[in-house]
Formats: structure tokens, C-alpha cells, sequence
């Protein structure tokens, strides 16, 4: 849904902070399945995957807004190495989509998994931003439990 709603569908406006990116979708394979973050400027943060597992409404957690605004904000830097997008397909098993939510519409970034996990990619951080929030949404699943 995020892919298709603009940002006026959402209320989402421009900010010092956030001034072209406002979402960040990173789509990556664990597996046979895909596993989908996304983050937003406002701190909310998901996670969904092909199988039936996934976490949505971290943001009433602090942790989990640092970690989600701290991820779209790196994206920024990134906007110039993307393509302006309209399809939206899951990334094949050696490959990592980061999908922009941009003010001027989704821009995508297609690089491959193993430069990424090796460290070796100049997007191994935005990765690496991409996990955290992960893990933020992951230790809050766990202490409900």
C-alpha cells in the first residue's frame, strides 16, 4: 500500500529533517521467502514477509522510531543512485530492493545481496540501518512475550 498511496495520501510534507525522502522499503531473501522492512519519517516501522509471519505497529516504541527515522534519513543520501519506479516486484534470491518513498515518487535501488552482507557494498549501511530496525522490532516482539 505504501508503494501506492502519494504522500498526500498519507499527510506526509516535506521537513528540514526529511526534505525528499519520507519511506523506505527494503526488500531482501531469507531463504525461499522475502522479508519486507519498511520505515517511515514519522518513526513507524513493519515488518512483512512472504510467509505469514510479520510485525506491524512499532512505532509505540521509541526505540523502534529512532531506529525507522534513522533509516529514511541515510536513505537520502542514496536518491541520486536510484530510478524512478512504477513496478514493484520482490528482488530475485541474490539481490536487495531498497524502494524510496520520495516527495516526487518512488525511486528504486537494486544491488546484489552478497557485496551487501559482505560489507563490501557502498550500501552495506543503509543495509545495515535496514537491520536495525529489525532488531528494535524483534527485541519488542520478544518482551511482550
Amino acid at each position: 500500500m505504501m508503494l501506492t498511496t502519494s504522500p498526500q495520501g498519507t499527510g506526509v510534507k516535506p521537513t528540514k529533517e526529511f526534505p525528499r525522502v519520507y519511506g523506505i522499503l527494503m526488500d531482501w531473501p531469507i531463504g525461499e521467502q522475502i522479508a519486507t522492512v519498511f520505515s517511515s519519517s514519522t518513526g513507524a516501522a513493519s515488518l512483512y514477509t512472504t510467509s505469514t509471519f510479520g510485525i506491524i505497529g512499532g512505532e509505540g516504541h521509541e526505540t523502534v522510531r529512532a531506529a525507522a527515522r534513522a533509516f529514511v534519513g541515510a536513505s537520502d543520501r542514496y536518491v541520486a543512485d536510484t530510478l524512478p519506479t512504477t513496478e514493484f516486484p520482490y528482488p530475485g534470491g541474490d539481490r536487495v530492493c531498497f524502494y524510496l518513498l520520495t516527495f516526487d515518487g518512488v525511486r528504486v535501488l537494486d544491488t546484489d545481496l552478497a557485496s551487501i552482507t559482505s560489507g563490501t557494498s557502498k550500501y552495506a549501511d543503509l543495509f545495515g540501518l535496514g537491520q536495525a530496525v529489525l532488531t528494535e522490532l524483534r527485541q519488542v516482539t520478544e518482551r511482550r512475550q
